[in-house]
């Protein structure tokens, strides 16, 4: 069984942006009336293809908890109308936003708006109260170019972990 390599990136300031601007048509809106099982079904229609299934056991109230919560802000990328992506943004202790989950519908990949989409999510956790640093998380299970994004729009590795394959990816 192969291990995952799990691959930790922060921003320490909003400087360090590299931003791609051209959105290829894709809208952004953020989602101001919570509902879990919306965020239930973005974690499935992006991470499907990435083998996210840390979360695919949850139950309802465990869903509810996580994606009502007063500190997780969700927003929707569309295209032409359709769902084409998403990202979480999670406010944490001393001033940390974390890019909970980010991602393209398997449709949507390669069509150049990871880089958009993800300038947008760095520039929305930058804007947040009090943020001091962004991070995220992605691995080796992810989409080849997903760390590269990450590295182009200006994060840092900060630290790698090694896990098994039977670990949770995300």
């Amino acid at each position: 069984m192969k291990n995952i390599s799990i691959f930790n990136l922060e921003m320490t300031s909003p400087t360090q942006l590299m931003p791609k601007n051209t959105h290829q048509g894709l809208s952004l809106v953020k989602v101001n009336i919570k509902q879990f099982q919306f965020n239930r079904f973005l974690y499935q229609f992006v991470g499907a293809a990435w083998q996210w299934t840390d979360k695919l056991s949850w139950s309802d109230s465990q869903w509810q908890a996580y994606s009502e919560a007063d500190n997780l802000h969700l927003y929707v990328a569309y295209l032409e109308g359709a769902p084409a992506g998403y990202f979480e943004l999670q406010q944490q202790e001393g001033g940390n936003v974390e890019i909970m989950y980010f991602g393209l519908g398997e449709r949507f990949i390669g069509q150049g708006f990871g880089g958009y989409l993800l300038t947008q999510a760095i520039e929305h956790a930058w804007a947040l109260p009090h943020t001091r640093r962004v991070w995220v998380h992605t691995c080796s299970l992810d989409h080849p170019s997903a760390l590269q994004n990450y590295q182009a729009r200006g994060f840092s590795l900060f630290k790698t972990d090694i896990e098994p394959q039977t670990a949770s990816a995300k």
